[in-house]
Parts: C-alpha cells; structure tokens; sequence
C-alpha cells in the first residue's frame, strides 16, 4: 500500500507547497475565486484541444498542455488589466464571469467528444492516485523554478498583494507585476489541473490559507501552518479514499472541509488559553 500512494502523496505534497503560498497572495488580494477560473480557463483550453487532429484525442498529449497553458496566459492578460482602485467593475465579477464562461464552453467541446463523461470527470476532480513518478519530477521542478521566480521578486508581489494602492504610489507598475503574478500562477493551474482536477486545485489553493488566517497574522506563520495543515490532510485523504475505496479527489475536498470545520470550532479555546485570563468588565 505504501509503495502504490507513495508517488500521489508526493504530489500531493508538491501542491501543498506551492498552492498554500499562491494562496496567501490570493486571500490577501480579495480575489478568492481566481484560482478557480484559471483553473476552468485551463481545462477549457485542454477540452479544445482534445477535439484538435494534432492531439488524436489524447487528453495526455503534450500539445494539449501548451494549448492549456496558453488559454491561461489570456486570463492572466486579462485578470492583471482589470485590477484598480478606479475601476468600474469589481475584479472578482470579471473573474465569476470567466470562470463561468470557460465552464460553459468546456461543457460545450466535450459534448463532441468521445468519453466525454470521463473527460469531465477527470477535469473536475482528477485522478491523483494515476500520477506517475516522472510526472511527480517534471512538477516537481517547474513548481521549484516558479518558487525561485516569486523568491526574487517577493518584495513587489508582497507589496502589491498586501496593498496595491501604496505599491503604485511607490512607482510600481501594478499590472505589469499582476501580469508576471497570473502568468506563473497559470503555468501551476495548468500542471496541477492535469493532475489533480480542478476542485482539489481550488482547495490546496484556498483552504489552508484561510486555515492558517484563523490562527496567525503574519506571513511566515501562515506558510507554516497552511504547509502543515495541506501535508496532514493530503495523507489523511489519500489514505481514505484507498481504504474506503472513494474517488480521491472529492475525499481530499471533503477532508479539507472537514478540517477547517475543526480547525474552527477549536479555535475559541485555543485563542483563549493563548490570551490567559483576563479582566471581566461589568
């Protein structure tokens, strides 16, 4: 059994690292459905091209994860022009509108293909226990290049994500920054979705972060809780959905609401200890 979960563990783990550090930017910024729609975006462009003759249908090709990818980079262009303080329209109906779109439009190119159930399904949810090791190492290192990328430039995207008023006023070029900000996060929706479908994508993203927001104000403390939270839970749910024989995907979103949903009752009383006894007003 150990031998058979060690590859999607490992993956499970590589998404942790890296979702639950996009995801502090993305709480911070207010755009908590972004992850989603790129995600949507990306299984769009992979539903297309499945039904193109250069893929021959396979939804393995490695054209098919270009084509993926550069349906992101059109929601990364378009995410980082509509942010601004003297926008008309909020961010996140732009991003409800895509994320809708791209749903529909899936819908729509997988209708004209063949299994289109399954390849749903697998869009959806994915198929983490099928992850492969040299797909594990191939992840494994652009996850690691895109981590040295935002390593180099954290002080802008802090600085944008925390406040992006400030950082313009600083003479930051807040949609250049968002630009390069989307575009890596594209290039990690476009892998993780191929690998684990996109509400697992959502949940490593998301989940942990606002774990984390429950129990720490600064960054570091929430990197460090949301990491241990997505390793706790990504072995918890692997091993669920081997023992009960349960689609791994929907057992690791479920197990991640579960735990947040502990996490939060729990945390009054961890709080009060923290905060010791104090002095009752009347």
């Amino acid at each position: 059994m150990l031998e058979f979960l060690a590859a999607p563990f490992a993956a499970s783990l590589i998404l942790t690292g890296i979702h639950a550090y996009l995801g502090v930017h993305v709480v911070e910024r207010g755009v908590i459905f972004v992850d989603l729609s790129l995600a949507q975006i990306a299984a769009l462009g992979g539903a297309i091209a499945i039904l193109l003759p250069l893929t021959g249908g396979d939804p393995h090709a490695p054209s098919v994860y270009w084509i993926s990818l550069g349906f992101t980079f059109i929601g990364a262009a378009v995410f980082s022009t509509i942010r601004g303080h003297r926008a008309r329209i909020p961010q996140e109906a732009i991003i409800g509108i895509c994320y809708a779109v791209a749903s529909a439009g899936a819908i729509l190119a997988m209708s004209k293909a063949t299994s289109e159930s399954e390849h749903l399904k697998d869009m959806l949810v994915g198929n983490i226990l099928a992850v492969s090791w040299p797909e594990v190492t191939k992840t494994a290192v652009l996850y690691s290049a895109i981590g040295v990328f935002h390593y180099v430039f954290r002080r802008q995207f802090l600085a944008i994500s925390l406040n992006h008023e400030a950082a313009e006023q600083q003479g930051l070029s807040v949609r250049w920054w968002d630009f390069l900000f989307y575009s890596s996060f594209g290039f990690v929706v476009t892998s993780s979705v191929s690998i684990a479908g996109v509400l697992l994508v959502f949940c490593y993203l998301i989940v942990p972060s606002v774990g984390a927001m429950l129990y720490a104000e600064t960054v570091g403390k929430r990197l460090a809780i949301g990491w241990a939270m997505g390793t706790v839970v990504s072995a918890l749910g692997v091993y669920l959905s081997l023992t009960l024989d349960l689609p791994t995907g929907a057992t690791i979103v479920c197990t991640f609401g579960a735990v947040l949903a502990l996490m939060a009752a729990v945390r009054p009383f961890v709080r009060g200890k923290a905060q010791g006894p104090g002095v009752v007003v009347t």
